[in-house]
């Protein structure tokens, strides 16, 4: 069986720093659970990571790894594979921190290998970088290739099991070759620093690669590892590029950001600001959004400011420009918690308060339909993936507690249970029977 030390003479012109990277990426096989169609169902997935530090965290992908995951483990560089958990996950920038189990590791004598950071802004075009990992299943592969763009915007907002992703960062676009399974390992330069996390793919195109850079990785990490989460202020703002409309507005070039659209009943509506407005200042700071690649900074410095605090804003509307203090809320995912009720035979989510604006619902009370399994009492019954359970046997639903505890009722004594149900903007009643 070959290791990479037995391969050591392939590499003896490598640059030191490359062998030992080699030695810090891992194979991450991933068994969790997911609900679909009304049921709790269980899958497996291959994906690759990092070792970030001596005593065992690893960094990889959320589309990886993620709260769901019911069993991690984790095939080292002298191929024997150890148990891990999850310390965190986030989704806004597709990464996730897992540890290795430390009793394992000091039960079988096994020292770590660790990647270190390089400098994801000092990137240029034309640069050879290298994508390690499993593509494919086929572990320890390692791809070689150039930095195609080292800010490449792209919107990706469901990229993440439908989550949402990349509205704080640019990524690194690359031609080396990173297929299914390379996600979550590294990309590194020549002298095996890592300069960012192989993501995803352009799907249908060849020699079209991004990864998030190491710059974005580094701060992610350090809050995973201290919080386990990442905490964001929102204020609700769509932001755009103001490229070709400067003449349009009346403004001097790089000069300010758009403000697309306001989310209803989010903090910026609630201070008054509004589509169409163009954002020139946030606390005394020049704001410069002509190009898209400029949008992810300037909504990153927006949400690294601590929630609950007053941003200062200075804004023009048409021929004046005007001041607005908009207090900031925790930035949430419109994607809530999800559960089953599989007596009924549905699978439900919370209704986020993103969820409910983005969908122009009275408030965020209820629970999303995801899943119906035929033959079973909801299906039955014509409830339909979409449609937001307001209220059981005339009790208003605003958790998936509620919902629980229905359906345990329900098996202990079955009789007919009254859903009240929204259907886009129409409200309907349905019987569940025995």
């Amino acid at each position: 069986m070959l290791s990479w030390g037995s391969a050591s003479a392939s590499f003896s012109q490598t640059e030191p720093g490359f062998k030992r990277l080699l030695d810090a990426v891992v194979r991450i096989d991933v068994r969790e659970y997911a609900y679909e169609a009304g049921a709790k169902r269980f899958t497996s997935g291959v994906g690759s990571g990092v070792i970030v530090s001596a005593d065992g965290l690893i960094l990889t992908n959320a589309h990886v790894v993620g709260p769901r995951a019911v069993e991690i483990n984790v095939t080292l560089a002298n191929l024997e594979r150890v148990g891990a958990a999850l310390v965190g996950w986030d989704h806004w920038t597709d990464l996730a921190l897992l540890r290795l189990d430390a009793a394992e590791l000091k039960r079988k004598g096994f020292t770590l290998t660790v990647g270190q950071f390089g400098d994801s802004e000092s990137l240029y075009p034309g640069q050879t970088v290298f994508a390690v990992g499993t593509p494919h299943g086929l572990t320890r592969t390692v791809t070689r290739g150039i930095i195609s763009n080292p800010r490449r915007f792209f919107s990706d907002s469901r990229g993440v099991r439908g989550y949402e992703t990349g509205l704080f960062n640019t990524w690194l676009q690359t031609d080396a070759a990173i297929n299914p399974g390379n996600s979550g390992g590294p990309l590194v330069d020549e002298s095996g620093a890592v300069v960012g996390i192989n993501s995803r793919g352009y799907l249908g195109a060849d020699n079209l690669a991004f990864a998030i850079p190491s710059a974005t990785a580094k701060e992610v990490v350090e809050g995973l590892e201290r919080d386990g989460k990442i905490t964001r202020s929102y204020i609700g703002i769509v932001p755009g590029a103001l490229q070709d409309l400067e003449g349009f507005y009346n403004l001097e070039l790089n000069t300010g950001m758009l403000i697309n659209s306001v989310d209803p009943g989010s903090p910026a509506a609630e201070a008054g600001l509004r589509g169409g407005d163009i954002l020139l200042e946030i606390d005394g700071v020049a704001v410069d959004g002509r190009f898209p690649e400029q949008l992810p900074p300037i909504q990153h410095l927006i949400a690294t400011q601590p929630v609950g605090t007053s941003i200062a804003m200075r804004v023009k509307r048409g021929s004046t420009t005007e001041a607005f203090n908009v207090v900031t809320e925790q930035l949430v995912s419109r994607v809530g918690e999800e559960g089953v009720l599989e007596k009924w035979g549905l699978s439900v989510r919370e209704v986020s308060r993103a969820y409910a604006r983005e969908n122009q619902l009275p408030n965020a009370s209820g629970v999303l339909v995801i899943g119906v399994q035929r033959g079973f009492p909801a299906a039955v019954a014509g409830l339909a993936a979409g449609d937001v359970i307001t209220e059981i046997n005339d009790l208003p639903v605003d958790s998936l507690a509620v919902t629980q505890a229905a359906e345990d009722a329900y098996v202990a004594d079955p009789q007919r249970v009254l859903i009240e149900a929204r259907r886009k903007f129409r409200v309907s009643l349905y019987i569940l029977k025995p």
